[in-house]
């Protein structure tokens, strides 16, 4: 029994961990290769309960892939993500897909155009310039679902 201590309590000291990733939420994010700061955008949603899985597609694919999962061009962004049913589209904070998760609405999905400076993966939040999450409608229609200030 006692040289199985050490495994056990190894075990035990693993399981916080083990749980974590388990109830991890996985979220497919579609980029480009190289593309640095969905890189820094996966590292948010990681440090935030998301479990993410990138895949590279090339300019058009990715362009064509995010028209075909309702995404407005005025609403287009670096990368497209799919979640749970939802799309999100852009450096969206974690906390709002958390809470789109939560809600439920009848929905495309969440954008932010763009590359606002200071969104997730795009710099500091302490310096950030003021944006917003839009809410995408099935109609194509968006409403804003956050406003971030500049800070």
């Amino acid at each position: 029994m006692k040289r199985h201590v050490p495994a056990l309590a190894i075990a035990l000291a693993l399981l916080p961990a083990a749980q974590a990733i388990a109830d991890a939420i996985p979220i497919d994010v579609k980029k480009t290769n190289g593309c640095g700061c969905c890189l820094s955008w996966m590292q948010h949603l990681e440090q935030h309960d998301f479990q993410p899985t990138g895949e590279d597609m090339f300019g058009g694919s990715l362009v064509r892939f995010k028209l075909d999962h309702g995404v407005p061009q005025r609403m287009v962004s670096c990368h497209t993500a799919l979640v749970d049913g939802y799309v999100i589209e852009g450096h969206v904070p974690a906390a709002d897909i958390h809470r789109l998760l939560n809600e439920r609405p009848d929905a495309v999905g969440l954008a932010v155009p763009g590359m606002p400076y200071g969104s997730p993966g795009m710099g500091p939040q302490d310096e950030r310039e003021a944006y917003d999450v839009y809410l995408i409608r099935a109609d194509g229609s968006t409403e804003v679902y956050t406003r971030y200030p500049g800070a």
